[in-house]
């Protein structure tokens, strides 16, 4: 389970009294924030924007910043799901809910570094819990498999299934009890009885239905496949277009059969979405899986790029479902630019969790902060005591020194924190895409170290010495660095602006998100005090 400071708790009481739950242009007002124009979110943790709007709507993303490729799993009265973490360790965090609206993240159920993490598959099959995981990595790609009694761990190691060809598994269990991986490109293989290892041969199953020839798509890529039963037919869900390029690329498609062992039939009205116009608010629609609400309403999640934020990654998004009387379905919430209905029933509370972190307690890794791509003995590296994070140095700069970051999903925000450096040593704050790809402020003991596209810009005269604080603010793309040597009673503006809407993966490659972060290199160890993040 995640912890939580006193600061976490006292944001706790204000959600419970509606005063943390207000829209965007009064809470600017209530705080004194200058707003560009009024937000149509109400705001939660640090000013982050929330979907439930406490009328008995919501608006997408379902939860803001990346989070690709949602899989999620209804157990009894609970909704969990979880995402692709890439390169992000501890990685694939469970969220849960009870309405469908409202998550919480409760912690990592991968902690060991077995590659770049893609399109999970989360399952429950007896009273077990399964994940099936493809991974990017040197010298084989794969598709691994871990299991747990709970949902909150511990879970088992990565147990490989030798599957070097496929991505994005889908666990599905057949009318004859059999259990199967569906896998991209229309395959799947057979699982043993325990879930743990695979029998026979991959075989090709079935050929999706595709595009017309004129339509911008990025490439076919059939991928993300989801299985689901429901009124005598199984249903296979999948995406195809590719996963970014073009706006009008990513899109949903669906068939169905009587049987898990096929014949698989293309729903007629496919694609069932498609993002049409450049105009509409969410891009590159796709990877959905269907789910059932509490009043019995039926839903489904995909993930999508907000318009002109492809720097937030892609964003988990809910989708309205309606069956018709052929036995399809579609989806009805349109371009989802407007707030819907919220599903009824189920227990809501709280959304998310704070950014701003006292360091009072032990590092929430894998719930708040993740490594970019650690090494085994990357924990070692972290201490928390009496409000101070001990950060080992590691590497020379950000690109190798495995930076600890967070998930923003705000389109404007600021961080700041307290940074002390050792001798020897070079710390600061970053905004992170990935090892190439990345900008920010850190120091030495003589001067700044200014980053600025994944490279090192300039090294300006430090005027502060060891310690000092750094405020980054991100602005919709526009940077601005201040820094302060009396414990942040005077600010000076940092002499480097910056403009990151490139740093995203139509630039870069590589499906992450720009993050806020810390990084520690050099000699010694850093401390960092009083890490504050606040939207804007």
């Amino acid at each position: 389970m995640t912890d939580f400071n006193r600061r976490d708790a006292f944001g706790l009481a204000a959600l419970a009294s509606g005063a943390a739950l207000i829209p965007g242009g009064a809470a600017a007002a209530a705080t004194g924030q200058a707003a560009s124009s009024p937000s149509p979110w109400r705001r939660g943790y640090d000013g982050q924007r929330i979907a439930d709007l406490g009328d008995g709507r919501f608006l997408n993303p379902l939860i803001g910043g990346d989070r690709p490729d949602p899989a999620i799993l209804k157990d009894g009265a609970d909704y969990y799901m979880t995402f692709s973490s890439f390169d992000s360790y501890p990685g694939l965090t469970i969220w849960h809910s009870r309405d469908l609206v409202n998550w919480r993240p409760r912690g990592p159920a991968l902690t060991r570094n077995i590659g770049s993490v893609w399109a999970v598959s989360l399952e429950k099959h007896g009273n077990r819990y399964f994940l099936y995981i493809p991974v990017k990595a040197s010298p084989k790609n794969d598709i691994y498999v871990i299991h747990a009694d709970s949902i909150d761990g511990p879970w088992s190691d990565p147990v490989s299934l030798g599957l070097h060809d496929h991505i994005d598994p889908c666990h599905a269990v057949g009318e004859d009890g059999s259990r199967w991986l569906f896998l991209s490109g229309g395959d799947r293989i057979r699982l043993a009885e325990d879930g743990l290892s695979t029998v026979g041969k991959v075989e090709h199953v079935y050929d999706p239905w595709r595009y017309p020839d004129d339509w911008d798509v990025e490439g076919f890529s059939p991928e993300g496949p989801k299985i689901h039963r429901h009124g005598g037919w199984f249903y296979m869900i999948t995406a195809v277009g590719g996963t970014a390029g073009p706006p009008t690329g990513h899109m949903v498609i669906v068939a169905r059969s009587r049987s898990i062992h096929g014949p698989w039939v293309n729903d007629p009205g496919n694609p069932i979405v498609r993002t049409v116009s450049t105009q509409e608010k969410w891009w590159s629609r796709g990877h959905a899986s269907l789910v059932e609400a509490p009043d019995g309403s039926w839903w489904s999640v995909y993930h999508g790029y907000e318009n002109g934020f492809w720097t937030l990654g892609r964003q988990v998004l809910l989708d309205p479902v309606r069956w018709t009387a052929d036995g399809w379905f579609r989806m009805t919430g349109g371009d989802l630019s407007k707030p819907l209905p919220k599903p009824k029933g189920g227990q809501g509370g709280p959304h998310g969790q704070p950014l701003s972190d006292d360091f009072g307690k032990p590092l929430a890794l894998g719930a708040r902060w993740n490594f970019f791509r650690p090494g085994p003995a990357e924990r070692d590296r972290v201490r928390v005591d009496g409000g101070v994070l001990h950060l080992k140095a590691s590497g020379k700069a950000p690109v190798d020194s495995s930076p600890l970051l967070l998930i923003a999903g705000d389109q404007a925000y600021e961080f700041q924190c307290d940074v002390e450096i050792a001798p020897g040593g070079t710390a600061g704050l970053v905004l992170f895409y990935d090892d190439k790809l990345y900008c920010g402020l850190g120091f030495d003991e003589k001067r700044f170290v200014t980053h600025q596209y994944g490279i090192e810009r300039g090294r300006p005269a430090n005027p502060h010495g060891r310690r000092m604080m750094i405020r980054i603010a991100n602005k919709r793309h526009i940077v601005a660095i201040h820094t302060s040597g009396d414990g942040g009673r005077t600010w000076q503006r940092f002499d480097r602006g910056m403009e990151v809407s490139g740093y995203h993966h139509n630039v870069r490659g590589g499906f992450l998100m720009l993050r806020p972060g810390l990084y520690s290199a050099g000699a010694g160890e850093a401390r960092f005090r009083d890490f504050r993040f606040r939207a804007l």
